[in-house]
């Protein structure tokens, strides 16, 4: 918690004292802000099992995708501050339910809260799922060693220039690839328990129209890690939020454009799941 006194959490090291109710670029101070909460059975299938992912939307976000699809929670901040024993509460609740793991979404900005409602109630006997937007701070990453079990990042962009237009941030592509590497230095090659995965890395890369080259030097880029990575790539992509500004991603993904990224993914070798 002393972090948020002049928070550096994330890359942005915005500075400002979040305990005294000062906001930098996520707009989140002092407490919890959740979405919603509840067991998901949208996500991979590895980590949906039976009794689905216990999935967790934290409002807020480090960056500032323009075509997020979740715009209403990442952006505009749309949420319930809550105390963290209630967070603690929650966690607790999905556990009871039956639920596969505990799947943090969004929860860089809000990790001191996740690390202190885990001291109240104790490492569920469930993975913990880191699913975040790639943009991390190794420094921060190493606190989590033995915390989290899963680390699900998305690796957006192979180009900087597309990770300042798109999502204003800035070394997108280094600052991802140092994350990954502490991600699997800490978590090694995944493991499952038949087809539900317990422990391990799996990047999400979503395919962007009119942006293959992006996509392929995303590829190049994870490549030395594809024999201890998991990657799904994703195509459900569809112009939201302010993604009308920007008339060359103003649609849906094409279907051939799609094919392209994963054929080539399968070509180089990843293990590529859904």
């Amino acid at each position: 918690m002393k972090l948020l006194s002049r928070c550096e959490i994330c890359p942005r090291e915005c500075g400002v004292n979040r305990l005294e109710g000062q906001k930098g670029s996520c707009g989140v101070g002092a407490k919890p802000l959740v979405s919603s909460a509840f067991l998901h059975f949208g996500e991979e299938r590895c980590l949906v099992g039976y009794g689905g992912s216990g999935t967790i939307f934290f409002s807020g976000c480090n960056l500032k995708c323009v075509y997020c699809q979740n715009y209403e929670i990442s952006q505009l901040r749309m949420g319930e501050e809550i105390e963290v024993e209630d967070l603690a509460r929650i966690m607790s609740s999905l556990v009871l339910k039956g639920a596969e793991n505990i799947n943090f979404v969004t929860p860089t900005h809000q990790l001191p809260f996740i690390l202190e409602a885990l001291e109240i109630i104790g490492k569920p006997h469930i993975p913990l799922v880191y699913n975040c937007g790639g943009y991390e701070k190794v420094e921060t990453l190493k606190l989590l060693e033995g915390v989290i079990d899963i680390y699900m990042p998305d690796f957006k962009y192979g180009d900087d220039e597309l990770a300042l237009k798109y999502s204003g941030v800035t070394g997108y592509t280094s600052i991802a690839l140092k994350a990954l590497k502490e991600m699997v230095r800490q978590q090694g090659t995944p493991v499952f328990e038949g087809r539900v995965l317990k422990k391990g890395v799996l990047v999400r890369h979503l395919v962007l129209p009119n942006n293959l080259d992006s996509s392929f030097k995303v590829l190049q880029l994870l490549e030395p890690f594809k024999d201890y990575i998991l990657l799904n790539v994703m195509d459900q992509y569809h112009p939201e939020y302010r993604a009308g500004n920007y008339p060359e991603i103003n649609r849906r993904l094409k279907m051939d454009e799609y094919a392209a990224v994963l054929s080539k993914a399968h070509d180089m070798g990843f293990r590529v799941i859904n």
